[in-house]
């Protein structure tokens, strides 16, 4: 079972009073910020639009269905260009008029550009956490400020930017950077009041913008080729650091490692740097002389045997890099633990 909403969308503004006026409820007002409260019996949550100049919005879905919920865009209307971040559970996006649904699942972005012929239809399942974070922007009114973009535009993005009238359909799926991630966080989680959470939140939304077109011309490069770590390899490289912990006495190489977890080498080694600050080799090497030192705190072991089960098969190069972390070797320190003035 699912309801449907036809809804106007030239603007947030406009979007949320036509979603209010279909579901019969008030809208919340404060400053450039329009939101309403799902009403009971649809489900529970918000829907927010925030406006900013230039023709730039932000529209924040933030609930949970009982009923699926249709949103179908109107007819004869240029939407605005729709860069779209999806944090929770998947979505379902639709050009009217063509064949097949697009699945934007969570952590993946999609760029969507409709034309007055081929509106866009959106499909939110019941009983699902959504969270969507949909970058709205009018290309009429965004026309005078293109100019700070563009050197960060390909000839697609420019002629994407400059269809004014909507006449191209656009489409295009990946999945969003930690950047954008953190810069959609630090939107959302604003603690600011009146003009100086405007200004905020609009630096934030043009972050957001300048780094989707980059990663748009990442995406270019290929999967295997990306310089811009995605927020969904994220879980990969905790995956990663999972092994290590677990397998610390019979760690393999890097490269065996990265396929276990399905990434390449570069992406890997990249993903360490941005999450630990260290390399792959650099953090087996620190969680291995962490794991000595609690061996030593804990344990009745001695050096051999700490030595093996940490991975490192020569007890003089793990007294090596114990006293480098440390200032102290390991024997040092044991006796200091036996002693009571372990640091």
């Amino acid at each position: 079972m699912s309801v449907t909403f036809e809804i106007r969308d030239t603007d947030t503004k406009e979007f949320i009073n036509d979603l209010a006026d279909n579901l019969k409820i008030g809208v919340e007002e404060e400053n450039n910020e329009h939101c309403i409260r799902l009403p009971s019996k649809l489900g529970s949550g918000f829907i927010k639009g925030t406006c900013f100049e230039n023709g730039v919005g932000v529209l924040e879905f933030d609930f949970r269905l009982k009923k699926e919920l249709v949103l179908e865009l109107k007819k004869g209307l240029v939407h605005p260009l729709k860069l779209i971040f999806n944090r929770e559970c998947p979505i379902l996006h639709k050009f009217e008029g063509t064949d097949g649904e697009h699945e934007i699942q969570r952590l993946e972005n999609a760029i969507l550009s409709s034309t007055p012929h081929n509106n866009h239809i959106f499909r939110f399942p019941a009983n699902q956490p959504i969270c969507v974070y949909s970058l709205e922007i009018n290309r009429k009114l965004f026309e005078d400020k293109i100019s700070e973009f563009l050197s960060e535009m390909n000839t697609d993005l420019m002629d994407l930017f400059r269809d004014l009238n909507g006449t191209q359909l656009f489409y295009h799926k990946s999945h969003y950077s930690l950047e954008i991630a953190k810069f959609m966080e630090e939107f959302t989680e604003c603690d600011l009041t009146d003009f100086m959470k405007t200004v905020y939140q609009e630096g934030k939304a043009c972050e957001i913008l300048s780094h989707q077109l980059q990663q748009y011309l990442d995406d270019l490069n290929g999967s295997g080729e990306h310089k811009i770590l995605r927020q969904a390899t994220l879980a990969k490289i905790e995956k990663a650091a999972e092994i290590i912990h677990d397998e610390l006495n019979r760690m393999d190489n890097i490269v065996s490692l990265a396929k276990r977890v399905g990434l390449n080498q570069t992406t890997l080694q990249l993903g360490f740097k941005r999450l630990y600050n260290a390399s792959v080799n650099e953090y087996i090497r620190n969680y291995r002389i962490e794991k000595t030192k609690e061996y030593l705190e804990n344990t009745d072991m001695n050096i051999t045997e700490i030595s093996y089960k940490v991975g490192i098969n020569s007890r003089s190069y793990l007294s090596k890099l114990f006293k480098e972390k440390y200032n102290i070797t390991p024997k040092e320190y044991h006796t200091q633990v036996k002693n009571g003035h372990s640091k």
